[in-house]
């Protein structure tokens, strides 16, 4: 009996070490502006600012566990023909949804999107926060151009 306590105490101990899931959520919470939108090359380590040096967005965590981003290529302009706003449409990325903390990452399960191809799937990005920045990163996928690559983004909070 006395050995079952002693593990009933270390077990409730090694729970109270862990980071709770409000913990890692909290790190999170805000809204970020968007800094940087880049493509990395795993066999080079190359960076690609496919979206221009200079992209526009955001992305907002609230504590209930929503997030919500939009982010737009650099230079985009008002469209005047059915053709620049099918241009506008491939410029931009915008969904929301309920997202959860699984370790290094956030997975949202998508309900709206620009594109209803997104809609019902987890999307899930790693992610690291050093002070006010936000680092996200897809996994590792074959891009035709270049071999294996990332999406890596830079956000910034908003204060």
């Amino acid at each position: 009996m006395v050995k079952f306590k002693w593990l009933v105490v270390l077990g409730l101990f090694l729970i109270a070490l862990q980071p709770s899931f409000a913990d890692d959520r909290a790190k999170i919470v805000g809204a970020w502006r968007l800094v940087s939108f880049e493509v990395e090359y795993q066999a080079t380590g190359e960076r690609e600012h496919t979206r221009g040096k200079n992209p526009t967005g955001y992305i907002i965590f609230t504590p209930e566990g929503r997030m919500t981003v939009v982010l737009t290529d650099e230079g985009r302009k008002a469209p005047k023909t059915d053709q620049d706003r099918a241009d506008l449409f491939r410029s931009m990325v915008a969904y929301m949804g309920m997202y959860r903390i699984e370790g290094d990452k956030w997975i949202t399960k998508v309900d709206v999107s620009g594109n209803p191809a997104l809609v019902g799937t987890e999307q899930a990005r790693f992610f690291r926060v050093d002070g006010d920045r936000l680092q996200e990163m897809t996994q590792w996928t074959v891009r035709p151009e270049k071999g294996m690559g990332r999406v890596v983004i830079t956000w910034e909070r908003v204060k």
